[in-house]
């Protein structure tokens, strides 16, 4: 397998290039992600590669799509992204990408939490709660929580850090009805991920989409 640091394909045309994924152009309604073998640690990115790390990362991603398809539809095409670059750019492709649908994102990052860690423990301490919600006291760092809860985040420009946000904060921009389906759709989503990854052994602490 090749190891790919930086992607360089010149059949398609570069939108954006991100701490891990490189996101081309295909026609006006597709694009190719491209996940590199980059590392990425506290929003830098690091010059020496881990061979494989895109096509693991992307294979990940497919298997919990395969995996959850049935409860929130996904962005694939279900094409091959080697269709859409020459012959020659293949081994940059291959097992590390994905064709998707050209979609507009919510500028807002759908987080939840099983387990109190990272920045909601930080939070936690200063005010007993995580993005307005309120726990119990006595918690302590990893505790799992007594029942999920959505903790969700505003997505910050390239570079920037994102910010913990409140669910009022997130009617305000997307609306009520809406904010209502990506909560019930994220923690849908972490209850069926953590309980199918327990049965292997790991523990899902938190995540985000």
């Amino acid at each position: 397998m090749t190891t790919v640091h930086t992607s360089a394909l010149t059949s398609l045309h570069l939108l954006a290039r991100g701490k891990v994924r490189d996101n081309y152009a295909v026609g006006k309604d597709r694009l190719l992600m491209v996940a590199s073998d980059r590392i990425s640690a506290f929003d830098v990115i690091l010059g020496e590669p881990i061979p494989g790390k895109g096509a693991l990362l992307t294979q990940m991603a497919l298997f919990w799509f395969a995996k959850l398809g049935h409860i929130c539809p996904n962005h694939l095409t279900g094409e091959a992204p080697e269709s859409v670059v020459t012959p020659a750019e293949v081994p940059q492709v291959d097992q590390r990408s994905m064709l998707v649908k050209r979609l507009k994102p919510i500028p807002v990052e759908a987080v939840v939490r099983g387990y109190l860690a990272g920045s909601g423990w930080a939070e936690y301490q200063a005010t007993q709660s995580v993005c307005g919600v309120p726990l119990p006291a006595g918690l302590k760092n990893a505790s799992k929580l007594p029942e999920p809860i959505f903790t969700p985040a505003a997505k910050a420009a390239q570079g920037e850090h994102d910010e913990n946000i409140s669910y009022e904060q997130v009617v305000a921009v997307v609306g009520a009805d809406l904010a209502e389906k990506i909560k019930r759709i994220s923690i849908e989503i972490y209850q069926t991920a953590a309980a199918f990854a327990l049965t292997k052994g790991i523990i899902i602490a938190d995540t985000k989409f």
